[in-house]
């Protein structure tokens, strides 16, 4: 079983990249984040003519998250995060997907900092870690992916002081992505490449693809269930430097049956 994470910005924008992709990956599982769309224009018939069924909660110009399901449909089990109920951004899906419960989310950015949007973005992670701290005791197999707009580590970014005041790299941010580990999350990329600098976002701005200037901001986490059965994960890079692309790159895990 394949499943993939990809921040496409813009669904509609960047359809045709989309559907090149699956159609080239045939990823078994895909979690969506920024579809800039509402859900009357997430484009299901394209996606379903693709040969994947969809749930998804869109947000008009930004935001929205979706999860598609290769030959199937997914079981939609929750459309928001928990633990405020005025929280309307549309930032967490879940469904159920051949016995696993997946989840797909794009957390804040978090900029300018320090601030209100960084506070958000604090609380929002923290509401991510009660809730996955809840999943992980249930024993189920569960996935966490998606965009977690926080760089883990200094290795996960290019060497570079231009990001110093970044809400991505803030020691606040860095530790709600360790809480989350010291659950016993599993970070798949790194447990197949413990040793090397990975990227998968490269802003648009100062040539950073074209100098390979990159961060590691889309994650996978596994749940204990499912971290035996991991025996892969990747970064499918050549997609940033397709026309019209997104900045950022697919990432995905295989795990055994």
């Amino acid at each position: 079983m394949k499943i993939a994470t990809f921040n496409i910005n813009g669904v509609n924008k960047r359809l045709a990249n989309l559907l090149a992709w699956l159609a080239a990956a045939e990823p078994d599982v895909v979690c969506l984040q920024e579809l800039k769309a509402t859900d009357g224009q997430f484009p299901k018939q394209a996606i379903e003519a693709a040969g994947y069924g969809a749930v998804w909660r869109g947000q008009s110009a930004w935001n929205g998250v979706a999860i598609l399901a290769r030959d199937g449909e997914p079981v939609l089990t929750r459309t928001d995060l928990p633990g405020d109920r005025s929280d309307t951004q549309s930032r967490y899906i879940e469904a159920a997907v051949n016995g696993i419960l997946i989840a797909s989310l794009y957390a804040p950015n978090g900029n300018p900092q320090p601030g209100p949007k960084f506070d958000y973005k604090l609380a929002w992670h923290q509401r991510l870690a009660s809730h996955a701290a809840e999943l992980f005791e249930t024993g189920l197999p569960v996935v966490l992916a998606g965009d977690y707009n926080v760089v883990p580590e200094p290795r996960d970014i290019y060497p570079t002081r231009s990001y110093d005041d970044n809400a991505l790299v803030q020691p606040q941010s860095r530790a709600a992505f360790r809480q989350l580990r010291e659950q016993g999350w599993l970070d798949a990329l790194r447990k197949i490449y413990p040793d090397e600098q990975l990227f998968t976002f490269w802003d648009y701005r100062r040539n950073r693809w074209q100098r390979n200037a990159g961060l590691r901001l889309d994650h996978i986490l596994l749940s204990r269930k499912l971290r035996r059965r991991l025996t892969g994960a990747g970064i499918d890079r050549d997609v940033r430097a397709w026309e019209n692309a997104s900045d950022h790159a697919p990432v995905w895990v295989t795990l055994r049956d």
